[in-house]
Order: structure tokens, then sequence, then C-alpha cells
């Protein structure tokens, strides 16, 4: 019976010649570089013994839980990926998790700040917006995620969100200027699931890429009330409401103020009668 050859993943440290038998011969000496400093530094009373792997695999948890990948954690910490990978979950070769660890090796780990290099949240206004503003064109959520290169299910958490990665409304600011003038249809969207997302949209009164092309300096401002699929009979009821209900004026003086005549507030109120509670007649 004949096993497999593992090959190791890479051959810049001691993991190849321990871990995969590895003795090519620019391996081999680098084990025996190493062999020949631990013997030097024992004999000075400098060698340091390997150190509890827990804080760091600890502070590891904490770094991938703030948002970082494992090669982005590596590459700041100036470490292979793979060592990362022996810390958190277990040894390629099925030993199980590392234990110890060299002291250098903990200390590059833990100098990594999670405050300072985690991915920053924003307002996720402005993404919501572009995505909504897909829908209203006809892109179905799921179509949006696949052309953004998110997972399909991540625009409709944007859609819940108050905040998001700054990474995120990058990808999907991106993503917004490629598609939003391309007709779904021609990128493979069914053309009754177009029209259920236009519909939504409508119903919804979402703003389509038309409305913001001409208003992009805003989009992703939280103060901005798009004033879109919004009559000016319903403005007019909304304001007249606003003002009799603040400065307890009825209708005739509403309409004064507002610059339109009474029967107008009465017409507005007749068709949006949503703003007549709390008012006086």
């Amino acid at each position: 019976m004949t096993s497999a050859i593992r090959e190791a993943p890479h051959h810049n440290t001691l993991t190849c010649y321990a871990n995969y038998r590895c003795r090519r011969p620019e391996c081999v000496e680098r084990k025996n570089a190493w062999a020949r400093s631990r013997d030097r530094a024992l004999r000075a009373g400098t060698w340091q013994p390997l150190t509890d792997a827990t804080p760091v695999r600890n502070h590891l948890r904490t770094l991938l839980n703030s948002g970082l990948p494992q090669q982005r954690i590596a590459d700041l910490a100036g470490v292979p990926r793979e060592s990362i990978t022996d810390l958190i979950h277990g040894r390629a070769n099925r030993r199980g998790l590392r234990h110890r660890t060299t002291p250098e090796f903990a200390a590059k780990i833990l100098a990594v700040d999670p405050a300072a290099v985690s991915p920053a949240r924003v307002d996720a206004t402005g993404s919501q917006r572009r995505i909504q503003a897909l829908v209203a064109a006809g892109w179905p959520l799921l179509h949006i995620g696949r052309q953004m290169g998110l997972n399909p299910q991540r625009p409709e958490q944007i859609l819940q969100q108050d905040r998001v990665y700054a990474t995120t409304r990058t990808v999907v600011a991106d993503g917004y200027a490629r598609i939003a003038t391309i007709r779904p249809e021609r990128r493979g969207v069914p053309k009754d699931k177009a029209r259920w997302s236009r519909e939504r949209a409508r119903a919804s009164r979402w703003p389509d890429p038309a409305y913001w092309a001409e208003r992009m300096d805003v989009i992703d401002d939280p103060h901005f009330e798009p004033m879109y699929g919004i009559s000016r009979r319903e403005i007019i009821a909304q304001d007249a409401s606003e003002i009799m209900r603040l400065c307890g004026l009825d209708r005739a003086a509403a309409a004064e103020r507002l610059g339109v005549s009474k029967t107008y507030i009465d017409h507005a109120f007749l068709d949006h009668p949503e703003y007549v509670v709390g008012v006086v007649s």
C-alpha cells in the first residue's frame, strides 16, 4: 500500500521540512541554519523557547471577527497565511491546533491592531439608493449582487442596514456605475422578473437611475429627501398639514401661506387623507 506524497504549501519556512518531510537542499540548509542559530542562542543563554499560542489565537479571532480576511492579516503581520490557518483551524497534517508558537510570530500577530486596520463602517444611504435605483431599472436584487461580485443575498441585506463597510460602499458605487445604464434583459434577466422589480420600486417610490443622474452630488446625503413619484398636490397636502398642526392655522390661512386656494387644499386632502389626521378644518 502506498500513500501520496503531500506537496508543501510553500518553501520559505521550516514548515515544509518539519511537517511535509521536504528535503530540498535549500530547505535542508534552512533547517540546519535554524538549528545552528538555536545552538548559539542556547550557549549564550539568549534562547527564547516557544510560548503559549492561546493569546495569539484569541487575537487572530478578534481580527477575523472585525472583518479582516486571513490573507490581509498575514500581509499586515508579515507572516505566511498558512501559519495563521494552522493556528486557527489546525495543521494540514492533522496534528491538531498549535498550542505553542515562537515569540517572534506572537509579537507580529499581536501587533496588528483591529481598531486601526479593520474596515470602517459608513452610512448606508448611498448604497441603498443605488441598489433601489437598479431595482427601479428592472434589476432583481439577486442579479444585482452577482453583477457587483457580491453574495447574491447581500443587496437585500444592505437595504435593511443603517451602516455598511466602506469597502462595500465602494463595491456598490462601482457596480452601479457599470450597470445603471444597461437594460437588465440584455444581461440575462427574464422579462417577467425585470417587470416585477420595476413594479416593486414603483410601489416603494424608489427613484430610478435617470432621477439620480442629475443628483449624484446628493445621492449619498442622508439629509436629502428625494421628492420622487410625488405629485404637487401631495406636497401641498403634506405642507398644509404641517403648517396647520404647528401654527394652529385653518385651511384658508394655510392656503394663503402656501400661495394656493383653499379649494386646492381641500382637493389635496381628499386625494391624500393621511395628511388630514391631527389638523383643524
